[in-house]
């Protein structure tokens, strides 16, 4: 009976510990979460199952495990906020799986990413032809993200907090010299005041860092 009530106990305790943590982490929809937010939520899950089916265990055992994940959660959530090196290290970057109604066949296999699902996913969002489609893309969740031709077409961001994305200018079909000299006939002459740039419609649209406003 001592056995069931700590087990009762340790229950509710740790379902609101979690909730907190969670909280703190931030909120993302479970199709969103990175591989650093899969693997702690997996070993949280395993410390807290290991706490309730062993009442001998000492609770202090469980919460320890539990806020040393969130501490490394936050530090690796900061890192991926100043570092996009970081972030594509850990979360990756999206494909491009069909480019002007071509499939891009080398890149499916890379992404080990098959026919039958790339069509079950175009016809969950009711797309009827592939050569309606200008750009998919499969994203670092899974997802894939279809653009066709009537529809505003995808934005990339071609400067990203000053690094310049050569991927994302090679996928609209730019250079970087021309990207370099658009932006100087725009007064802007080094890229790393650029906190965001993409080139929408024919044009190019930029945001400045703050310092640099």
């Amino acid at each position: 009976m001592n056995d069931l009530l700590i087990i009762g106990f340790r229950t509710f305790f740790l379902y609101f510990l979690i909730l907190i943590v969670l909280r703190v982490m931030g909120k993302r929809e479970v199709g969103e979460l990175g591989i650093l937010d899969v693997v702690v939520f997996i070993i949280m899950a395993e410390v807290a199952a290991v706490a309730i089916e062993d009442p001998k265990n000492k609770i202090s055992h469980t919460i320890l495990p539990i806020l040393v994940l969130l501490i490394i959660q936050l530090i690796t959530s900061f890192i991926s906020l100043k570092s996009k090196k970081f972030r594509d290290l850990v979360d990756g970057n999206p494909s491009v799986i069909i480019r002007n109604g071509k499939i891009l066949e080398n890149e499916m296999r890379r992404q080990r990413y098959n026919l039958d699902d790339l069509f079950q996913q175009l016809r969950e969002q009711q797309i009827g032809s592939i050569r309606e489609v200008t750009f998919a893309f499969l994203e670092p969740s899974g997802n894939l993200s279809v653009f066709t031709e009537e529809e505003t077409q995808p934005v990339l961001a071609l400067i990203s907090d000053g690094i310049i994305q050569h991927r994302h200018i090679e996928i609209v079909g730019l250079t970087e010299q021309h990207l370099i000299e658009e932006l100087s006939k725009l007064g802007i002459d080094d890229v790393n005041h650029v906190f965001y740039c993409s080139y929408e419609r024919g044009s190019f649209h930029y945001q400045l860092k703050e310092e640099f406003q």
